[in-house]
């Protein structure tokens, strides 16, 4: 029996696809290259921008011709995609089962119906699976669904209110991951910062007695797996992000310096129509929190090397955004000189709040302030990259990649470096940079220390 697992969206989608590929070897299916090889098709969705939802369609199109031609397929639609069922199932009858999102089990029950009417053993593979290497670096999910009520977002509404994961659990799954050779987990959820928030009370603080979880405790259980060399999490929310947890990420060394915080614009009144719950000031205010408490002690540390990677996202054309406006936007930008900038264009997604305001921003217009910002940043990080030549950075090696080693470091810079006939897979690595450009650098490796190992003082 062959599977085909096509994933498009955020990095949740990608971790459930992780644990659904699982699931499905370990019944023995296989993994097809063409939808056209598969018995089982499985599509894991998004629906947070209409870009997204386009693919989806085309995607979903596309098969309805396969399943004319060989009815026997079954078609799994899975993700934010998926609500109102009835609806769906009218609109796309090819489709064999919707399943919501972060809703593995569905697919693994389809698989498992699926294989037990297999006829007749010799119809199945005879040879044993092949065995699927784990990822260097796996996601994690720690929560499903927010509580925040963006007005634009419609994550809410597809993946609903906030739960929060068992501590015991996620870490039985990155044991199992360590165990399995992977090097680095992401820590993942729609609003990271608020986890633990909706859990009973799990434990007990000889100070403070009964407590609840929260992001801190977790990376500190988590940072006690052996093997595990980086722990990263995304993404955070601006108005839950806490002092407490910032200094989690300074104090634990496996915590890797590198934090995704959203802003979405740089405009107190977007902001409100947003429903972000905080302003530029006390965003700025976050940001200046996040790399004083990071930087490096030793003086021979506070060089131009960045000691912190910060990414944001940024929404740009929202109902009523003026051009000053969009000018704050780009100004803050400027100013905090972020590592990677997420920008898109502001599209209206059935059901939210916003989606009852006027899209009075022009198509070309929206286009052309996402250009500006692109522009922006591919200067800005071209410089913060440029700072790196001739230093020696700690790269975990992830794949090899068009003829080269692919890796990165702590504060997540892409980092690429020349084959030498060893298998570098997993492997923390010394490179020196020889080359910068604003998306990757390029560099020569050292030597290979011993993992656990980490050269701070060249780090970056």
């Amino acid at each position: 029996m062959n599977y085909y697992l096509w994933t498009i969206g955020c990095q949740m989608n990608f971790a459930d696809s992780r644990r659904a590929v699982e699931a499905l070897e370990t019944m023995g299916y296989r993994e097809a290259d063409r939808p056209q090889e598969a018995d089982l098709i499985v599509l894991n969705t998004c629906v947070v921008r209409q870009s997204a939802e386009d693919k989806v369609t085309g995607r979903l199109t596309s098969l309805q011709g396969l399943k004319r031609r060989k009815p026997e397929v079954q078609i799994v639609l899975m993700g934010c995609f998926v609500h109102e069922v009835p609806s769906l199932q009218q609109r796309y009858p090819w489709v064999d089962a919707f399943a919501l999102p972060s809703d593995v089990d569905t697919v693994v029950d389809l698989a498992r119906d699926l294989a037990a009417g297999v006829p007749h053993p010799a119809a199945r593979d005879t040879e044993p699976p092949v065995a699927r290497e784990t990822p260097v670096s796996a996601g994690v999910a720690i929560s499903y669904g927010c509580d925040h009520l963006c007005t634009y977002c419609v994550v809410r509404l597809r993946r609903g209110r906030e739960v929060s994961r068992p501590v015991a659990e996620i870490l039985a799954e990155v044991r199992e991951l360590a165990a399995q050779g992977a090097k680095e987990v992401t820590l993942l959820g729609q609003n990271v910062d608020s986890y633990g928030h909706d859990l009973a009370d799990a434990g007990r603080r000889a100070d403070k007695g009964h407590w609840r979880p929260d992001l801190a405790d977790l990376l500190k259980a988590v940072h006690e797996v052996e093997g595990l060399e980086r722990i990263r999490f995304l993404t955070s929310h601006p108005a839950d992000m806490t002092d407490r947890l910032i200094e989690a990420v300074a104090r634990l060394p496996k915590v890797c310096e590198h934090m995704e915080v959203p802003v979405q614009s740089g405009d107190d009144s977007v902001l409100r129509r947003m429903g972000r719950g905080y302003s530029v000031a006390q965003y700025r205010d976050l940001v200046s929190r996040i790399r004083q408490a990071l930087r490096p002690e030793r003086e021979a540390d506070t060089a131009a090397i960045p000691s912190v990677g910060l990414a944001t996202d940024v929404i740009v054309g929202f109902p009523g955004e003026t051009q000053q406006q969009f000018e704050a936007t780009y100004r803050l930008l400027e100013e905090l000189r972020f590592d990677m900038v997420h920008v898109a264009a502001y599209s209206p997604r059935p059901g939210t709040p916003a989606e009852r305001l006027p899209d009075d921003v022009p198509p070309e217009e929206k286009e052309r302030r996402r250009q500006a910002i692109d522009d922006l940043q591919e200067r800005i990080v071209g410089e913060i990259n440029a700072q790196f030549q001739g230093q020696t950075v700690e790269v975990l090696v992830e794949e090899r990649h068009r003829g080269k080693w692919r890796g990165r470091t702590r504060t997540n810079k892409l980092v690429f470096f020349d084959v030498d006939g060893v298998d570098r897979t997993g492997q923390m690595a010394r490179v020196r940079i020889q080359w910068t450009g604003p998306w990757s650098m390029q560099g020569q490796i050292i030597d290979v220390p011993q993992l656990g190992e980490t050269d701070q003082e060249d780090e970056g």
